[in-house]
């Protein structure tokens, strides 16, 4: 009853920026923590950013001072603006929630989104 759906990732060349959002629609009562993973072919998943209900973050260190990630909590959506992309970037990126559905549960279930495309090339 609860759905994250990112969009914005595309191809785009070294250098170059993307930003990416995620909403989560449905029976939500309230979200906590939002973060974005990525996931390259054959790889592990990694958290890339996090942010907390408060608006604190946090981030991998290959993302640092590019990356930048916020939320807007009146439109339950998360965003994550990405410049001086680099091919090492290249991955599906996933949204990541905490959220409460208040048709289930008050308590926080956690909820991926489907992922989207970010393909750097140099």
């Amino acid at each position: 009853q609860v759905q994250l759906v990112e969009s914005g990732g595309g191809l785009v060349q070294a250098g170059g920026s993307l930003r990416l959002s995620c909403a989560a629609s449905g029976s939500i009562s309230s979200i906590n923590a939002m973060a974005w993973y990525r996931q390259a072919p054959g790889k592990q998943r990694e958290l890339v950013a996090a942010i907390s209900s408060g608006g604190r973050t946090n981030y991998a260190d290959s993302v640092k001072g590019r990356f930048t990630i916020s939320r807007d909590n009146a439109k339950n959506t998360v965003y994550l603006q990405m410049d001086s992309l680099k091919p090492e970037d290249t991955a599906v990126y996933y949204c990541n929630a905490d959220v409460t559905d208040y048709s289930v549960s008050r308590y926080y279930n956690n909820y991926w989104g489907q992922g989207t495309q970010v393909t750097v090339s140099s």
